[in-house]
């Protein structure tokens, strides 16, 4: 699994946690059918997920999952959907490479399958 699978995987079960930790979205889902039983079992996932993660992008995940609720944020027209600021040029991915930093929000960039640099 890639450094960048790695990560969506691992924001895909933070999200899950949120929501199972959350009462009003816990009621929510258990209404619509969707409810799980208990969140330990996610939260062994995560941290099983969090140790295969490169040493670098852990730090920088943890960094901004603490000062924004999420590490991740989508590129579109080279805008960061975190900070909503224009990106230059140098900051998409260079060949060989699949994660970027936002240089302004410090957030893990996840750029499209084909965004334009």
């Amino acid at each position: 699994m890639t450094s960048r699978e790695t990560l969506l995987e691992l924001h895909d079960l933070d999200l899950l946690l949120f929501e199972a930790r959350d009462l009003d979205a816990g009621a929510r889902l258990r209404r619509a059918g969707l409810g799980f039983g208990d969140p330990s079992e996610v939260e062994k996932a995560r941290a099983r997920v969090f140790e295969q993660l490169d040493p670098r992008w852990r730090y920088h995940y943890a960094r901004a999952l603490t000062r924004y609720g999420g590490a991740i944020a989508s590129v579109r027209a080279r805008v960061c959907q975190g900070c909503f600021i224009s990106l230059p040029r140098s900051a998409a991915p260079g060949s060989g490479e699949s994660l970027t930093l936002c240089e302004s929000c410090g957030r893990i960039l996840y750029w499209g399958p084909r965004e334009p640099s």
